[in-house]
């Protein structure tokens, strides 16, 4: 079942995409969008219809500058916070509480990175994570990854953006001829991911 929601954020409004499996579920993952793109993205989608056959229930968050309708993003504090605000929500909803996975590709792989600790995350997953700035590889982001909670990176080899570096507990997963946008097989990207969450109890 899926359906859209608005989220008030102290920096605007924010969308959310549920993705909800049958049963009760295992697990929550949250994931956010590139910096210019949309929750549909082909390895966003993919890695969430597959893991909600799986049992995971995927809140798939689109940021408030995004919805009014601009491409450059916000700065970073702003992007943090309103993605902060709406996984509090997500998390403060009845129920029983459920493990907590937040990741995304690119931009919104280094937001829950930046966060994941602060929410209360059991672990990352990032997609496409940009490691430096292209042609810039002095300008190393990887720092970002290095959040001490289990963390799966997939990059393709062929990403302008690089392939970070693994600090402890990250386990960066290559995929051979892949771009920045993972489109050239989306599926076996959805299998790495969900490999990885049933390795962990995530997932069914």
């Amino acid at each position: 079942m899926l359906r859209v929601e608005p989220f008030a954020t102290p920096v605007g409004p924010a969308e959310v995409v549920h993705d909800v499996p049958d049963g009760s579920p295992v697990s929550l993952l949250v994931l956010g969008h590139g910096a210019g793109g949309t929750v549909d993205a082909p390895d966003l989608a993919a890695v969430t219809a597959a893991v909600v056959w799986a049992g995971v229930l995927v809140a798939r968050v689109t940021q408030p500058y995004r919805v009014a309708g601009r491409r450059a993003p916000a700065p970073a504090d702003r992007l943090d916070e309103a993605w902060s605000a709406v996984v509090a929500a997500l998390r403060g909803r009845s129920g029983p509480p459920l493990p907590l996975v937040v990741g995304g590709r690119s931009s919104g792989a280094r937001v829950a990175c930046r966060t994941a600790r602060s929410v209360g995350a059991a672990g990352v997953l990032a997609l496409a994570f940009p490691a430096h700035p292209p042609g810039r590889p002095e300008r190393s982001r990887d720092g970002e990854l290095d959040t001490g909670l289990p963390t799966l990176v997939i990059n393709g080899d062929r990403d302008a953006f690089g392939v970070p570096a693994a600090p402890p507990g990250v386990l960066v997963r290559i995929r051979p001829g892949e771009r920045h946008d993972l489109r050239g097989d989306p599926a076996g990207t959805a299998e790495l991911a969900l490999g990885w969450l049933r390795e962990r109890g995530w997932a069914r």
